[in-house]
């Protein structure tokens, strides 16, 4: 066991998990989630460690649905001490099929966001198409210019292809809409593949039927806008279009107002969370990483994403102790600059 992991077992066991989540007891906990999988694997969670996470939060935290905590944030109301709500970014088909079913099983809330145009089989989520493409191709190398960055990658298995898939693609976040669409078909032309036009199973949708089977049993349904574009890479009127319309579409299919929103890839500026606002949502969830205070901003909410797996990391970020080693961290690396400072004549 690496010297990391062995202090985080110790924690646990000492209960320093526990005084944190005791300490931040006020605070509110917002979770996020994106794959699910039914054995463990890369980049999605797992059913069972699902599970493990499910029951903690219901021995430790009272679970309510983002629309209440809304509610009582605008209405200045103290909520439950240890409030926690649960939250699934794109609404991939995968939710339905695997987490739902633990979800329901124990009674708990969440709210999945979805992608309208994804829900209407019109498009990919465009951050599956590159890992689509060096997942399937029969080339062993990859050697292209990315966003003015070139990528020299040999594809000798399956790890190599996910961490060349995600370095692409964290460069294809830097270039607009158009830009992107075009070095994706690139990209996929070099490495001998044609993309489909809608996504195959593995990367498809929650359908509406399903969303709205799985409103009956606690799941409330939240926008990510039409097409899952980086906002603040957006002119204000396509931005304008992807907050209202796919608002329109949600309560167009579900019959009911929808009042939530989640910005896609965690990217806002005070431009896009004012557009939020104006586009009728009264909550809004960032990727920005931990818990809230009762005066959070209610369109700009932070929250804690928990896909690797391991319970003890779930339970080291939940609490609140990793966030208070980050808080500690600049303070560290500005004392030890401090010290390697030359004495004063």
């Amino acid at each position: 066991m690496r010297p990391k992991e062995a202090l985080l077992g110790l924690a646990r066991m000492t209960g320093t998990f526990a005084v944190f989540r005791a300490m931040n007891r006020r605070r509110i906990l917002v979770l996020t989630y994106h794959r699910f999988t039914d054995s463990p694997r890369p980049g999605r969670t797992s059913a069972g460690l699902l599970a493990a996470q499910l029951d903690y939060l219901a021995r430790h935290y009272t679970v309510l649905p983002l629309s209440t905590v809304e509610r009582n944030l605008r209405e200045h109301r103290r909520l439950p001490p240890a409030t926690a709500a649960i939250t699934v970014d794109d609404g991939y088909s995968d939710f339905h099929d695997i987490a739902w079913p633990v979800l329901r099983r124990r009674k708990l809330p969440a709210t999945v966001f979805v992608v309208t145009d994804f829900v209407d089989r019109r498009r990919w989520i465009w951050t599956d198409k590159i890992p689509y493409v060096m997942a399937r191709t029969r080339v062993d190398r990859v050697s292209l210019e990315v966003s003015g960055t070139r990528i020299d990658a040999a594809l000798k298995n399956d790890g190599a292809r996910r961490a060349a898939a995600a370095r692409i693609n964290a460069l294809l976040k830097s270039q607009p809409d158009e830009a992107k669409d075009a070095q994706i078909d690139r990209i996929s032309a070099h490495c001998g593949l044609a993309l489909p036009e809608a996504p195959p199973a593995e990367y498809a949708s929650c359908t509406w039927s399903q969303l709205r089977e799985m409103e009956k049993d606690g799941v409330e349904i939240g926008s990510h806008t039409v097409t899952h574009p980086i906002l603040t890479r957006v002119p204000a009127d396509r931005l304008r279009c992807e907050l209202e319309a796919s608002r329109a579409r949600l309560e167009e299919m579900l019959r009911h107002p929808a009042s939530v929103f989640c910005y896609p890839n965690g990217a806002y500026n005070r431009l896009v969370r004012d557009a939020v606002g104006r586009a009728g949502y009264r909550l809004a969830v960032t990727s920005d990483s931990g818990l809230n205070d009762t005066t959070v901003d209610p369109l700009a909410l932070r929250r804690i994403q928990n896909e690797e797996e391991n319970l003890t990391h779930f339970l080291q970020s939940t609490s609140g102790f990793e966030e208070a080693k980050n808080a500690l961290r600049p303070r560290r690396r500005a004392a030890d600059a401090t010290l390697m400072q030359p004495d004063a004549p």
